[in-house]
């Protein structure tokens, strides 16, 4: 599998994922707020690693506050974006260098393919954040393993 195509297959397990967080927190009987806005950040994070890469100002705060209702929207317009992204992407763009400016006013020069990585394994950390709290409530989180995507069929 060559590596475009597998960050194609990480994205979709990524939205996936995203998707499983939040109906859990939609079907929550004790939500707290801390979950919330740690889906909240994913998505926004997600969205700015997209604008950097294409060169755009940064749209939403990197600590939005989001509804459940504003996080299923921007699940829905992230996939789509970034699947348009990821579909037109090449080797040779993978290697191409991103300079940006970090939350704390930083410059900085990454490659695309590190900006991609990044964005999946930032997003699977706080979803582990998520899974942590939510279990703290007293409830079950999502099973959002890569794996168990893998093996349902989630991901293609």
């Amino acid at each position: 599998m060559e590596l475009p195509e597998h960050l194609r297959r990480q994205f979709a397990y990524d939205a996936w994922a995203n998707r499983e967080v939040l109906a859990t927190l939609s079907a929550s009987a004790r939500p707290t707020a801390r979950p919330l806005q740690l889906l909240a950040h994913i998505l926004s994070a997600e969205r700015l690693w997209l604008e950097r890469i294409r060169k755009q100002p940064q749209s939403l705060p990197v600590w939005p506050d989001f509804t459940l209702e504003q996080c299923e929207a921007q699940i829905a317009e992230l996939a789509r974006l970034w699947g348009e992204y990821l579909s037109q992407l090449s080797d040779a763009e993978l290697s191409e260098k991103v300079t940006y400016k970090n939350s704390k006013g930083e410059p900085w020069t990454s490659t695309v393919e590190d900006i991609l990585t990044h964005v999946v394994l930032h997003s699977a950390y706080h979803r582990g954040q998520i899974a942590t709290q939510v279990r703290a409530g007293g409830e079950q989180p999502a099973y959002t393993d890569f794996i168990h995507a893998a093996r349902q069929g989630l991901v293609e």
